[in-house]
């Protein structure tokens, strides 16, 4: 357990130091390179600010007009009769655009009905197993300029209705 402690504590350092070691035998001027990638990161920042700042606004007026609890309770009982609880609509579909708004809503099933509880057990399952679907299409796709996503959304729901279930069925037998 000692040697996995020291590995993770140096992990880092040590692969920075490989790199930097690494150009320098190539004789790459190491700095000049960094600010390239830096200037090119930026970049990318600022293609993607759009995007960002709509998916957050978005997610914003969603949560805070009641809607996404108003959802809930229309889809109550249809999600109750497969052993999906309504509580966790909300933040199935939020999850699915931000991973922070989701972990708002995350933190308010903690509040409201405890971390161990089946609850609180079956949406920390549920965030580690889903993707933020719709902004990692949007953000990535775009900066890599992908025009056709063929398949992407639909493998992308699919693996999210599989990790859903599996929050549910594994937080159950716990």
């Amino acid at each position: 357990m000692k040697v996995m402690l020291f590995l993770s504590d140096v992990m880092i350092p040590l692969l920075i130091f490989l790199i930097v070691g690494y150009g320098l035998l190539n004789r790459q001027n190491i700095y000049e390179e960094f600010i390239e990638g830096a200037k090119d990161g930026f970049q990318t920042v600022i293609g993607i600010m759009p995007t960002l700042i709509g998916l957050m606004v978005a997610v914003g007026i969603l949560r805070a007009s009641g809607f996404l609890e108003f959802l809930a309770g229309i889809c109550g009982n249809l999600t109750a009769r497969i052993g999906f609880p309504s509580e966790l609509l909300p933040i199935t579909l939020v999850k699915m655009f931000s991973s922070s708004a989701a972990t708002g809503l995350l933190i308010d099933i903690y509040k409201q009905y405890g971390t161990d509880s089946l609850l609180g057990k079956m949406a920390s399952i549920m965030m580690s197993s889903t993707e933020t679907i719709f902004y990692t299409m949007s953000v990535y796709f775009m900066a890599a300029k992908v025009k056709k996503s063929r398949y992407t959304l639909a493998g992308a729901l699919v693996a999210t209705l599989a990790g859903t279930v599996a929050s549910v069925l594994l937080a159950g037998y716990m």
